[in-house]
């Protein structure tokens, strides 16, 4: 298999194929993102060549795949023709699959026709993840995402219409010190509109090497404490009173690790991070993070 780096995915696609389509991303501003500190540039497409091989190697593997996960940044905002090409050679290759996945802008999903997001769900797009991150204008045009929360919830309800679902990310800590209970009131009010599939949570990591680590650096940035990460996720949690939907914090950059359904699970989930924030351990959490791998 054709991997730049050494692949990883998210712990709800681990039952599905990992097919390498794109390196880089299309928009590579973000400040916090180390994946485009590794590959700054132009983002590239994977030559058809190569994943005709890899969906090859695939198909010769003792399972037969339901679901492929293009691996990329934003394998979703490579140019629609190539795009469409390598999802028509999935099928071809690997017939036994019914849907395919991957990450995407909000800017990614703007750029593309009704028409074009109708065939990404005939080729069977679905559970896009899509980097949201917050539904905080501030914290968006801080960290120089390429979208505001009107973006957001209208994109969503673009796929929404195209029959296409998707997980919303939520990027815990984004709004810097003393800006989480703003940042997840916000959020909360525009992931509620939205209703998503699933809300990925995730916490806000300074890696070396990334436009943020600069910002640190000067003074223009000052992280939250992880007592605030905490408070900020449950406020956050709290605050999605009207979804419907699947909450996630498996990752490795969260000190706080749990999963459940809304509104079933929010009480329980609401008194675990209100103790974690009562009894976090500054020191030792900020020492664990400060050693956090980059992913």
């Amino acid at each position: 298999m054709h991997f730049a780096e050494e692949p990883h995915r998210l712990g709800f696609e681990r039952a599905s194929a990992l097919l390498q389509v794109q390196i880089g991303c299309t928009w590579g501003r973000c400040a916090y993102c180390a994946v485009c500190a590794r590959h700054p540039g132009p983002a590239e497409v994977t030559p058809l060549e190569e994943v005709t091989e890899d969906l090859n190697e695939l198909a010769q593997g003792w399972r037969a795949h339901s679901r492929v996960f293009l691996y990329g940044s934003n394998p979703f905002g490579i140019p629609h023709e190539q795009l469409v090409a390598r999802m028509e050679l999935i099928h071809e290759k690997l017939p036994s699959v019914k849907s395919i996945g991957g990450f995407a802008c909000i800017s990614d999903i703007k750029a593309r026709s009704d028409k074009e997001l109708a065939e990404w769900a005939a080729l069977g797009a679905d559970g896009l993840s899509l980097g949201a991150e917050s539904g905080y204008a501030p914290a968006l045009a801080l960290m120089r995402k390429p979208q505001r929360p009107a973006d957001i919830e209208e994109q969503c309800a673009r796929l929404d219409a195209a029959g296409i679902t998707y997980t919303l990310f939520y990027l815990v800590g984004m709004a810097g010190r003393g800006h989480g209970a703003e940042s997840a009131k916000a959020s909360a009010e525009v992931f509620n509109r939205i209703d998503p599939y699933r809300i990925n949570v995730m916490t806000l990591s300074v890696f070396e090497g990334t436009p943020l680590y600069e910002m640190v650096q000067r003074g223009e940035f000052e992280p939250a404490s992880e007592r605030e990460n905490f408070l900020e996720m449950r406020d956050f949690v709290n605050g999605l009173t009207d979804c419907r939907t699947f909450i996630d914090t498996g990752h490795d950059v969260n000190l706080v690790h749990f999963d459940g359904v809304l509104p079933r699970d929010r009480e329980g989930m609401v008194k675990l991070l209100s103790l974690r924030a009562e009894r976090a351990n500054e020191r030792m959490l900020s020492d664990y993070r400060s050693r956090m791998r980059r992913f």
